[in-house]
């Protein structure tokens, strides 16, 4: 096995902020995808590039190559993930930026087939499940089970003109296939350590951030919600982000919409269209971005916590950059995980994260 560290879809916005964390951290990059005269031009320093025209071809090439990491930047990560993983755990570590249920899904059920062949799986290694994830940990730490989770994810991103793309487009339409709990196109939420159905875009909450901005938070069915519940045993949790419509208009009009992704080709046509929509470069609105979670205990006692970060797609390339350093120095653990579960909440601090007090009072329903 070789001490290289392979980014799968090396020309995506993801995968040019990694290889440069990457670089930050003493590790040289080598870009993988389908064509050759882009990833030289996206290799930071001109590096090692691998041409495959697809996952079957970047598979044969990871069992062939063994590099020593695997990032998959490739969605829908619900159809990537599972080849990927199969041909990595002869010898390679895999990480990958899943962030909803279904496809971190894909990942934590090699669990028991990663222990076996010593390989460390990773997802969620994004802002969004890191961040929020984070929080839940460092609040936990020490305490007994608490009896209820809320997390809040709150990005801010620098937004770059173009296409949304297939890939993309396919995550979001796609819905929860094969999720227990609910409706492919509904939400999800932990009930009695269940996963059970949620209102999409449900339980509104006004926030006050820790640097006196407002914005208001509702459910979604988000990696975050696994990982929270993964990270503190809670019987009930509930995630949330503010890129979910709150409008009350948009939310009793989501039923409708959401109804007819069941036809087959109305979802296929949403996808076409979704994916050839064409956005203008946008600051971020915000300075920072944030992960906020509220535990609650048995008792009745609660705690709240804060991770500032600052744009958020520049934090999901630092993630699976230290994370993959981490591997690479034999720090992992075999089996499936999410990021801080497995590091400790310190891992976000290593990828710029700050864990902030909470201000007085909570959200406002």
């Amino acid at each position: 096995m070789s001490n290289e560290v392979w980014i799968l879809g090396g020309t995506g916005r993801s995968a040019r902020a990694i290889a440069a964390e990457l670089l930050r951290r003493g590790v040289e990059p080598v870009l993988v995808g389908r064509d050759e005269a882009r990833l030289t031009a996206a290799s930071p320093g001109g590096g090692r590039v691998v041409v495959a025209w697809d996952v079957a071809a970047m598979a044969a090439e990871i069992r062939g190559q063994r590099p020593a990491v695997v990032i998959n930047t490739i969605g829908p990560f619900t159809v990537t993930a599972a080849p990927i993983i199969e041909a990595c755990l002869p010898g390679t570590h895999y990480v990958d930026l899943a962030n909803d249920v279904a496809a971190v899904g894909v990942v934590l059920d090699r669990h028991e087939a990663a222990t076996a062949a010593g390989r460390t799986l990773v997802t969620g290694a994004g802002f969004g499940v890191t961040a929020t994830e984070s929080v839940v940990v460092s609040l936990c730490e020490g305490r007994p089970q608490p009896s209820h989770v809320r997390v809040d994810m709150i990005p801010s991103l620098d937004l770059e003109a173009g296409r949304l793309g297939e890939a993309l487009a396919g995550t979001m339409l796609e819905g929860l296939p094969g999720v227990e709990g609910g409706r492919r196109f509904g939400g999800r939420r932990y009930r009695s350590g269940r996963l059970a159905p949620a209102q999409l875009a449900g339980e509104p909450l006004d926030l006050t951030l820790p640097d006196g901005d407002t914005v208001t938070t509702a459910s979604m069915p988000l990696g975050e919600l696994i990982a929270a519940q993964r990270a503190s045993g809670a019987p009930s949790v509930l995630s949330a982000s503010s890129e979910a419509p709150s409008s009350p208009v948009i939310r009793a009009a989501l039923p409708i919409a959401t109804a007819l992704l069941y036809l087959a080709p109305l979802r296929a046509f949403a996808i076409r269209r979704l994916a050839s929509v064409e956005f203008k470069a946008r600051k971020r609105p915000r300075e920072f971005s944030w992960g906020h979670a509220v535990v609650r205990w048995p008792d009745g006692s609660t705690a709240e916590g804060w991770l500032r970060v600052g744009e958020a797609q520049s934090f999901t390339g630092a993630v699976p950059a230290e994370v993959a350093k981490r591997l690479l120095a034999g720090e992992g653990k075999p089996g499936a995980h999410f990021p801080a579960a497995l590091f400790g909440p310190s891992l976000a601090e290593s990828c710029g994260g700050e864990y902030v007090s909470a201000h007085s009072g909570h959200g406002r329903r």
